[in-house]
């Protein structure tokens, strides 16, 4: 911008005082200059982009996951989501049983007592053959809902999987909890689908076959291991909150698992993976090691408070560079003109021209602006209007209207100087003698 600006410009608006004014004193009178509506609008629209980024973000992510984000831990006793399983745990603590759910192997051998139902549920894998064989003992019975290739071939060699139900089906045996429920439907609920591997079961060995399709494949099975029963059921949508309701699942899930006082309700996590491989560096790390890396860390703190209480208060010192105030004032000038701030920049101007017609005129430092335009217009014997037009009013709207007011304060200046600065007169002229 190549309008011409004060060497020195006060930081403040318009009829402010400067740096120089008495502290406490207070003007009669400031104008304010705000960014216009259409300057904040042109700052806010990176804004407004981000924000229907993020919107149309979060609008994908919905969509792709179906609106099941908050379904919590599928088959959990206390998950009233669909996918959970805490509408069969409320009916069984109503009827007296003790529900009790668990999270991990030693949690779930520690409740398992002799009058116990231990219900496993693994959809990932999670626990190992020595999991099952510690679960499946001292007479206690073991429910395995959607049981994997680990458990089948723990629990029951003679069991294979048989693939995914297709249909409602009937009892067809002398299992009393089937005999109750009577017909079934074990397909997998929509909310359902991801919580497992529903199927079916062939039995080519011991083991009593309930609930079997036209093609002889088991939705339920029944066998025994170490003198414990277990039951083998495959699929999840009878015990859940969706499935529950449908044909006799609720008869089936309430008889399997209120059978005993307690109930233990485990659905292993990563932590019941068993531990493979080389041992980590914590394990191979020294015991001392430890205790000598926090003594070292507690001896930098100390070292670093001790040398910076040493360095004392900082020193101002001035820079062995001289920045020419020209220079300051073309920076200032080509950043306005690179934010097509006109405003900011005429008030500059106003700033540094109020200034020095204050002292030119006789006034304090802590003379308001309309003092200071009263005064001028009364040196100039000029139109009050037009001084303060220049000084406060017009507003730049292109660099032309800059330059142009530019051009007006530097003419008042002169003008006002040029009245105060009293003439020299002409003295009597001398006669020859």
């Amino acid at each position: 911008m190549s309008a011409p600006a004060p060497e020195r410009e006060r930081a403040a608006a318009p009829g402010a005082p400067d740096a120089s004014a008495t502290p406490g004193a207070v003007p009669a009178e400031a104008r304010a200059v705000s960014p216009t509506v259409r300057t904040t609008a042109r700052r806010a629209v990176p804004w407004i982009v981000l924000a229907v980024i993020a919107v149309l973000i979060a609008v994908f992510g919905l969509l792709l996951s179906g609106g099941r984000a908050g379904a919590g831990t599928p088959l959990d006793a206390s998950n009233p989501a669909p996918a959970g399983a805490k509408a069969v745990a409320q009916v069984l603590r109503g009827q007296g049983v003790t529900v009790r759910a668990v999270s991990s192997l030693s949690e779930a051998r520690e409740a398992a007592g002799d009058d116990a139902t231990v219900l496993v549920s693994d959809p990932n894998g999670y626990l190992a053959a020595a999991g099952y064989r510690g679960l499946a003992g001292d007479g206690r019975t073991l429910v395995v809902v959607e049981p994997g290739f680990q458990a089948l071939q723990t629990l029951a060699p003679g069991v294979s999987a048989g693939g995914e139900p297709r249909a409602p089906v009937s009892a067809g045996c002398g299992v009393r909890a089937a005999e109750r429920a009577g017909r079934i439907d074990p397909r997998p609920t929509p909310n359902t689908e991801d919580a497992g591997f529903p199927g079916t079961f062939r039995v080519t060995g011991d083991g009593v076959a309930c609930f079997t399709d036209g093609n002889g494949r088991a939705s339920l099975v029944r066998t025994t291991f170490d003198d414990s029963t277990v039951y083998l059921l495959g699929s999840s949508a009878v015990l859940t909150n969706e499935g529950v309701d449908r044909l006799g699942n609720a008869a089936l899930a309430l008889n399997l698992l209120g059978s005993h006082r307690t109930l233990v309700w485990y659905l292993p996590t990563i932590d019941d993976r068993p531990v493979t491989g080389p041992p980590d560096i914590a394990a191979l790390t020294p015991g001392w090691v430890t205790p000598v890396v926090l003594l070292l860390v507690a001896v930098f703190l100390a070292a670093a408070v001790w040398r910076g209480r040493r360095f004392g208060p900082l020193v101002v010192e001035n820079l062995p560079v001289v920045v020419r105030a020209g220079e300051t004032r073309e920076g200032r000038a080509r950043l306005y003109q690179r934010s097509s701030a006109r405003l900011r920049a005429a008030d500059a101007l106003r700033i540094g021209t109020l200034g020095r017609l204050s002292a030119l005129v006789g006034l304090p430092s802590t003379a308001t602006t309309q003092e200071v335009v009263d005064a001028v217009a009364a040196v100039l014997r000029s139109d009050r209007g037009r001084v303060s037009e220049v000084l406060l009013d017009r507003i730049p709207a292109t660099d032309r209207d800059l330059l142009s007011l530019s051009d007006d304060l530097a003419e008042l200046e002169r003008a006002t100087a040029a009245a105060v600065t009293p003439q020299p007169s002409a003295g009597p002229d001398r006669k020859n003698g």
